[in-house]
């Protein structure tokens, strides 16, 4: 993606370049830009309004990651100008919403954290369980492909794509293509969910992940144990060195009354149930650390406050245009499938016309051949009639000539007694010749007979079948064949425009009990995850091959303990703030549970 203008570049203005996890920006900028002009271009450029939640990330002259300050000049800010591409900045997220599907209103924005959060978990930087790692992948393959089509995500199709960590693929004796089935599985039950749902969905799931949204910096505490101090959006967690899963302590946003640092050391004052304040101090090994730490308790204690306080207009305003753009794209997707569906239907209807085609074809050509061989047994009988015709007609001719050799000899036997005996015998033998020749003369014209009746039963037979297929050729000729898609008044016209009237005020009050249902519904859903979840756990623990990682120890724990993120930091909280703090300064590894 570039940015919509660019600058000709002068010896006033110098490179920049933005990259976020699926594009790069490129930009020049004049000496005198500050972070925040970069910032607002870069928003507009990608269209971006839920500013409050990101920053632009950079690695300075002595190789720090720190953020971009918006009230300064970019080139005031140790800005690595030595690479010659220019100056790299990372825009990402610098903050975290409490509740992504209530909080996070832009589609872009969604994207943004999707793209961030996929990155952390596939890089290991967020802990998630194997179960629930697979269970993600399946939604991000949904939101990249679209709906499971099983002629399109062919075996080996997803082994490519790196979607599981490698802790996971590791600690498990499977092969990449029986992951690749456990993750076809649960994509093909995403079927009809968008992308921008798919990551809805993924980012519910991985804001119940202990690591998500939390910072964390190294710290001392007064006994100089080494720890962990994670900034969240509901306050600060103290982890121990071992266990960044679970806090051993907490200090919600609205206990703290003040925060700073003096050089190394970071304080923070908490409120007690007197109205008295107790102080509690950290101990860093750098001072800029406990800057970007000031720096980012600032940005989510103002959010905190923020959500806690009735939305501006801006962003009632944001949250009814993404509500109409839900609405609207629900439609679409509605008339799409619609339209998908009266084209199946049109093409099951065109298969079956062709099929009724070809079928009445094949009668035509069986009955063209039924025609053919009548006419084929006709002709031969029709020639074995006219051979015993003239057969017949040749051995009359012959018993004409023996009659009349008769008639000749029997006027000579008269003239000797030898020649009459002659003749006599002669006679006998004509006589019975004349006998034998009468009898097949007899059979032959019975022969003939049986022929020529023979080809009158053919001849009759023939003009049936002729008869018959006159009536089948004209029965077929006044068919009219026509495959033509089915058309429905739901389908619009060629030439005419697609209007969505904006929703009015019935229409957003029905929103809000969609909305409600969606809920209700997402709970449900929630609960079969679980189970599901629990199944893969269960199925996957038979191949796992050597020993868990110290994380997936605790997470193991935690869960037969029935605890969760949420769990463990509702009984950290119910203890005072002045325990907790002298639980902190007084902590040491050694007496620490091991349970946190």
């Amino acid at each position: 993606m570039m940015a919509p203008f660019r600058r000709k570049k002068s010896n006033k203005e110098f490179p920049v370049k933005v990259c976020t996890y699926d594009s790069e920006l490129e930009f020049h900028l004049e000496h005198r830009a500050t972070g925040g002009f970069l910032f607002d271009l870069i928003c507009r450029t990608i269209g971006l309004r839920e500013t409050w939640y990101f920053g632009l990330r950079y690695v300075d002259k002595k190789g720090y990651k720190s953020w971009l300050k918006m009230d300064k000049k970019v080139l005031d800010q140790h800005i690595n100008l030595s690479n010659p591409e220019g100056c790299v900045f990372m825009f990402m997220a610098k903050f975290f919403p409490e509740n992504v599907q209530e909080e996070l209103v832009q589609e872009v924005t969604q994207h943004m954290f999707f793209l961030q959060i996929k990155e952390a978990i596939l890089s290991m930087e967020v802990y998630c369980p194997p179960e629930a790692s697979v269970l993600l992948a399946s939604y991000a393959v949904q939101a990249k492909y679209g709906d499971y089509d099983e002629a399109v995500c062919k075996p080996g199709m997803l082994i490519s794509e790196n979607l599981l960590p490698q802790r996971v693929i590791d600690q498990y004796q499977m092969t990449p293509q029986m992951w690749e089935e456990r993750i076809k599985t649960w994509y093909a039950d995403h079927r009809g969910m968008s992308r921008d749902e798919a990551e809805m969905e993924y980012l519910k799931i991985a804001q119940d992940l202990d690591m998500f949204g939390v910072n964390y910096f190294p710290i001392t505490n007064k006994k100089n144990t080494e720890v962990y101090v994670g900034v969240t959006a509901l306050g600060l967690n103290i982890y121990t060195k071992e266990n960044k899963l679970t806090p051993m302590t907490t200090f919600p946003w609205n206990e703290i009354r003040n925060i700073s640092f003096d050089g190394k050391k970071f304080f923070v004052k908490t409120n007690e149930e007197k109205g008295n304040s107790v102080a509690t101090t950290f101990y860093s090994e750098k001072a800029r650390t406990n800057k970007e730490l000031l720096d980012l308790c600032v940005g989510n204690h103002e959010l905190y406050m923020k959500r806690r306080k009735p939305d501006t207009m801006e962003i009632q305003q944001m949250k009814t245009q993404a509500k109409e753009e839900k609405h609207r794209r629900h439609i679409e997707r509605n008339k799409l499938a619609r339209e998908k569906q009266l084209r199946e239907e049109a093409e099951q209807e065109r298969a079956n016309m062709e099929k009724r085609l070809m079928q009445l074809q094949e009668d035509m050509a069986a009955a063209n051949e039924m025609l053919r061989r009548s006419e084929e047994a006709a002709e031969l009988l029709a020639e074995k009639n006219r051979v015993a015709e003239e057969e017949a007609l040749l051995l009359s001719h012959k018993a004409l000539e023996v009659e009349q050799e008769i008639s000749r000899m029997r006027l000579t036997a008269r003239k000797t007694e030898e020649e009459k005996n002659y003749l006599e015998r002669k006679t006998q033998e004509a006589e019975l010749l004349t006998a034998r020749m009468i009898e097949e003369s007899r059979k032959r014209a019975m022969e003939a007979d049986k022929l020529k009746n023979e080809l009158i039963h053919a001849r009759v037979a023939e003009k049936e079948a002729k008869e018959k297929l006159l009536n089948f050729l004209s029965r077929t000729s006044t068919e009219s064949i026509f495959i033509t898609p089915s058309s429905s008044p739901e389908t619009p016209a060629l030439g005419e425009s697609n209007t969505y009237d904006l929703l009015a005020d019935g229409d957003m009050d029905q929103l809000s009990l969609e909305i409600e249902k969606e809920r209700v519904e997402y709970l449900t859903k929630s609960k079969q995850v679980q189970n599901q979840l629990k199944e893969l756990r269960s199925e996957i623990e038979q191949l796992k091959i050597g020993e868990s990682s110290p994380l997936d120890t605790i997470s193991a724990q935690q869960m037969r303990l029935g605890e969760t993120k949420y769990s463990t930091l509702k009984k950290l909280k119910s203890g005072s703030t002045k325990a907790r703090v002298a639980f902190f300064e007084e902590f040491q590894c050694s007496s620490f549970p091991e349970e946190g």
